[in-house]
């Protein structure tokens, strides 16, 4: 596990959350993380996680369709 130290400017108007989230919902959308390893870095159930990637922008539906098949078979 890598930790990774920003400097975020004070105007910038988020929490700390909000920044994991960001990462973490990114990164999946980039396919580098699966959804379960995103909600672990975001500190949160895969479930919440799920729930909560429209608020970032991010589909929960993967772009690829072998992903779409790996996703079903682990569901």
């Amino acid at each position: 596990m890598r930790i990774v130290q920003l400097h975020i400017p004070d105007e910038v108007d988020l929490k700390d959350y909000d920044f994991s989230m960001i990462i973490a919902s990114k990164l999946y959308e980039d396919g580098k993380l699966s959804s379960g390893q995103a909600a672990e870095m975001a500190g949160l159930t895969k479930r919440t996680f799920i729930e909560l990637l429209g608020r970032y922008g991010v589909s929960v539906f993967s772009k690829s369709l072998s992903d779409l098949e790996s996703d079903i078979a682990n569901a």
